[in-house]
């Protein structure tokens, strides 16, 4: 996932011939230029806009595709397509980092871009030490909910044909006393990409007579390779699903960082509102909105808001919960404090309950007080644990006689207002932001916490640089679209930014789509074997929560 990926990786692994001997020539490509996609079989929802800070070289030739086209069952298929861009030519270079202010928690921080009057003393700076440095004007992509115009300016020197040339460079900038990047001009979203790495997977609900779930795998605090689910599975297609811990300091690993609900039970709780793939009825009814969650705990005549399932009591990553600290709404990658938290543990939580000061009561089946005490121990098979701090500890020690009852009651609601209730079959799989939204791009990137206009030092490289990434959408005809962009890979596959992504998943066709995990989490499966390069240098990278499309079982 996206949660520690802020650099590229040193060395960059070729595509597998297997996958370049697949693929064939078919339609002409343009996403940045305007040009519609032609994926065979998917249906076009119009010729994509151009993006605001996005124009072709002159020298650029027309932007190509060649895709081939696997059916891997009835009602499900699968595109593979290397887009290319010839006539582009990105380079290694010199980036200079701005001076920052975190806005949130006021730490002085560094930025990829700052205003005008400081590239103008930059590149005075730069200048005077014998360098010959170009100012870069970035203007804001087309989100939904940021300024228009100028974002910044980046400072740059130098154009360097390999990554060792520009590193061997670097220090004589840096020794200037400026901080600086070594960075590939192809992730810029303000001139083309040369070559992007696309998978993607149709399923029809019309013809498909398998399954298309979310799981994680029966155990919410494991961490899995999308394949080895697939694998155990005997799925068909498989993509890597919503945010999730990674490290300790932020919680427990594996744990979903958002809305998560498997087999009609609900398993974390929304990080304010923020996009969600709905798979209703095993896939048959897929829909994507905007989730938030209420979840009270009743003891008699008293309540009390529970504010996590099956995450460390304290800690919310990505925020967006009443009462967190330093805020409240939804903060991509960030780490939020709640002293007063009451957490709800199921039995699909594997690990050891977390210990430390606070109360903890076991509920059996029927939600009535098994034993009241420290925190520790596991899940009862059937039952549940509550956990609290603070003010959520009293609360507890104080409605936790043994025999006696607390009911926990779970409330899910679209933007709209509208409850969404889950049965047996249902699964539940979110992340953010929102890509296309009723068949119009609708990239809510700062309501969703993706990046804030009024912080540049946050979520740049997440939002505006190219990076893997894996998407969903759904089409007119109901059909759900499940795709992913490699990226990192320079010179062979760079990914996209969100606003790429978004324009990307509309010329699919999708009236509505979302971002899904990526950076190194991005990965397809197909029948059981990984179709795309993924990012980290250690191969595959296990994950949270997946998407499995699963065939009917054998009669």
């Amino acid at each position: 996932m996206y949660e520690h990926d802020g650099e590229v990786p040193r060395g960059v692994r070729a595509p597998r011939s297997a996958l370049r001997g697949r693929l064939t020539v078919a339609a002409a490509f343009g996403l940045a230029a305007a040009v519609a996609l032609a994926v065979p079989g998917v249906a076009q929802a119009g010729t994509p806009r151009a993006l605001t800070r996005t124009t072709a070289p002159a020298s650029a030739s027309p932007p190509q595709a060649r895709w081939s086209t696997e059916t891997v069952a009835p009602g499900v298929q699968v595109r593979t397509g290397v887009l290319r861009n010839t006539g582009v030519a990105p380079v290694w270079t010199i980036t200079v980092q701005a001076p920052a202010v975190n806005r949130l928690t006021g730490a002085a921080t560094w930025a990829p871009l700052g205003d005008r009057a400081w590239a103008d003393a930059t590149e005075q700076r730069l200048r005077a030490a014998g360098f010959e440095p170009r100012a870069e004007k970035v203007v804001w992509d087309r989100y939904a909910d940021t300024p228009r115009g100028t974002m910044g300016w980046q400072v740059r020197v130098g154009s360097y044909d390999t990554q060792s040339a520009a590193q061997s460079a670097n220090p004589a900038v840096a020794a200037t006393g400026l901080r600086t990047a070594v960075e590939w001009t192809g992730y810029d979203g303000r001139q083309l990409a040369d070559r992007e790495s696309v998978h993607v997977a149709v399923i029809d609900p019309a013809r498909f007579r398998g399954t298309v779930a979310g799981t994680h795998d029966g155990d919410v605090a494991d961490r899995e390779t999308t394949s080895s689910v697939a694998v155990r599975d005997g799925s068909l297609v498989a993509v890597n699903g919503g945010f999730f811990i990674t490290a300790d300091a932020d919680g427990v690993q594996g744990t979903v960082a958002g809305i998560g609900a498997y087999e009609g039970e609900l398993e974390s709780m929304a990080a304010g509102s923020r996009a969600a793939l709905i798979l209703a009825d095993g896939g048959r009814r897929p829909r994507i909105a905007d989730l938030s969650t209420t979840v009270t705990a009743r003891a008699r005549s008293s309540a009390y808001a529970v504010q996590g399932i099956n995450r460390l009591p304290g800690k919310v990553r990505n925020c967006g919960r009443p009462g967190a600290t330093p805020t409240a709404l939804p903060r991509h990658d960030t780490t939020c404090a709640l002293p007063d938290d009451l957490v709800k543990f199921t039995p699909r939580f594997g690990a050891a309950l977390p210990e430390g000061a606070g109360t903890q009561v076991v509920l059996d089946s029927g939600d009535r007080v098994v034993s009241s005490g420290p925190r520790g121990g596991t899940v009862p098979a059937g039952g549940s644990v509550l956990q609290g701090i603070g003010g959520a500890a009293d609360w507890l020690a104080a409605h936790s006689r043994e025999g006696e009852r607390i009911s926990v009651q779970e409330d899910i609601r679209d933007s709209a207002g509208r409850r969404v209730e889950l049965g047996p079959h249902d699964s539940i799989v979110s992340a953010a932001p929102t890509l296309v939204k009723n068949g119009r791009t609708a990239v809510d990137a700062a309501t969703e916490g993706t990046l804030d206009p009024l912080d540049l030092s946050f979520g740049f490289a997440w939002s505006n640089v190219r990076q893997p990434r894996t998407m969903a959408g759904i089409d007119a005809r109901g059909r759900l679209l499940l795709v992913t962009v490699d990226g990192r890979q320079p010179g062979v596959s760079e990914g996209f930014t969100l606003a790429e992504a978004a324009e990307f998943m509309r010329s699919l066709g999708a009236e509505q789509a979302l971002n899904l995990d990526g950076g190194g989490s991005s990965a397809m499966v197909v029948g059981g074997t990984l179709a795309n390069i993924t990012s980290d240098a250690t191969g595959e990278r296990a994950v949270g929560d997946t998407i499995q499309v699963i065939p009917a079982p054998r009669r």
